[in-house]
């Protein structure tokens, strides 16, 4: 019985070690970016040896994915494929831009600092295409039902984090405003009757 404790006592110690080391790395993705975040920097955040660190994450993958994965649990992307319900294409664009555009709100640090890094760092690059790139092509292909090929493009834009940033953090608009500037921008001039895709 007090070796099944033991056991259990240092499975929950292993586990909380992992978390600091995870918790530490985020938060170090967010501020300074995962390409310039080293092995040294989350071990003496985290309170731990190098050692220790390896023994969790034998390399910069298993880190990043461990990273992506909490940051995600604490604060999901919003669900597209949910807008399917949502039979005007107007309405369903400013819901899914409302609802992804509140996201980068919450997210705008670290989403910075990760497409930065996808530039140059590939581990960064290919751990963001495996999370965040099936999402975005759900938001597409919701989104984008029943446009035209130049409605598609401009759709294209109004989603990507750096047009809401110019939009909300350059421009100074609101989220609603800019919003309504990309709706705008995608349907131009249609009728405003209720549409499906």
């Amino acid at each position: 019985m007090a070796r099944t404790y033991i056991l259990k006592r240092r499975a929950e110690q292993q586990a909380e070690t992992r978390r600091r080391i995870v918790e530490a790395a985020v938060e170090l993705h967010g501020s300074v970016g995962p390409a310039r975040t080293t092995i040294s920097m989350v071990a003496e955040r985290a309170g731990v040896q190098r050692h220790t660190f390896y023994a969790h994450f034998p390399d910069e993958r298993s880190l990043l994915m461990a990273c992506s994965g909490m940051a995600l649990e604490r604060d999901p992307m919003p669900d597209a494929a949910s807008l399917k319900t949502v039979k005007d294409r107007r309405e369903r664009l400013r819901a899914g831009l409302g609802a992804l555009y509140h996201w980068y709100e919450r997210n705008a640090e670290t989403t910075a600092c990760v497409l930065r890094d996808m530039q140059t760092h590939a581990p960064t690059r290919e751990i963001a295409e495996l999370r965040y790139g099936p999402v975005m092509a759900t938001y597409g292909e919701v989104l984008g039902a029943g446009l035209s090929a130049r409605q598609r493009a401009l759709l294209r834009l109004a989603l990507g984090f750096s047009t809401w940033r110019i939009l909300v953090r350059e421009a100074g608009l609101n989220r609603s405003a800019a919003v309504a500037a990309m709706v705008q921008a995608v349907h131009g001039d249609e009728a405003k009757a209720p549409k499906t895709a």
